[in-house]
């Protein structure tokens, strides 16, 4: 399994990118990235704030294949993410329900999952935001960034790539094999 790779400069948000692929083409895998979201979202409606430099990027999954419940699909992409962070940052990387990983009791990352139908067919979507170099003022939620974390320049396309292989290792072995 591959995710087809989808690149912008500008979208409106990453989540919103993969349900416009999702409907138009037919890909089973895709990874939308983009440099800049101009209206990215967060759960239960909230706005994602989006500063350039950060990760902005969308997997999208065709669920026909998985022989495994929706809510521990949520579980281990948290896992899968917590897994790259943890890459460059060693110290303990806690998860907040139901997507925030927090670092030091401080918002790093969030996660936005959405299923979209098309046809006789349900996608997962799972929207990953990552605060690699600046990060956002919320009111009584801190937040902070990796650069700030560990004193050095991640390089955010090493960080996407990373993801993508972690992404296809571990959902590869959760696909039902066919007979």
């Amino acid at each position: 399994m591959k995710f087809k790779i989808f690149r912008f400069n500008k979208v409106k948000s990453t989540n919103n990118t993969a349900i416009r692929i999702i409907k138009n083409y037919n890909y089973d895998f895709g990874m939308i990235s983009s440099d800049l979201q101009v209206n990215g979202r967060g759960q239960y409606g909230k706005k994602w704030a989006s500063y350039k430099g950060n990760l902005f990027v969308s997997f999208f999954y065709n669920l026909k294949n998985f022989k495994i419940s929706l809510s521990r699909l949520t579980k281990i992409n948290c896992l899968i993410v917590k897994k790259c962070i943890s890459q460059y940052y060693k110290k303990k990387i806690h998860f907040k329900k139901p997507n925030d990983l927090l670092i030091q009791k401080k918002k790093v990352c969030g996660i936005l999952q959405e299923k979209v139908n098309k046809f006789n067919n349900t996608y997962l979507i799972v929207g990953i935001g990552i605060n690699l170099i600046k990060s956002p003022i919320i009111k009584n939620y801190p937040t902070t960034h990796l650069r700030e974390l560990i004193n050095k320049d991640i390089s955010k396309k090493k960080v996407e790539l990373e993801l993508k292989n972690i992404f296809e290792n571990n959902l590869k072995k959760l696909i039902k094999k066919r007979i």
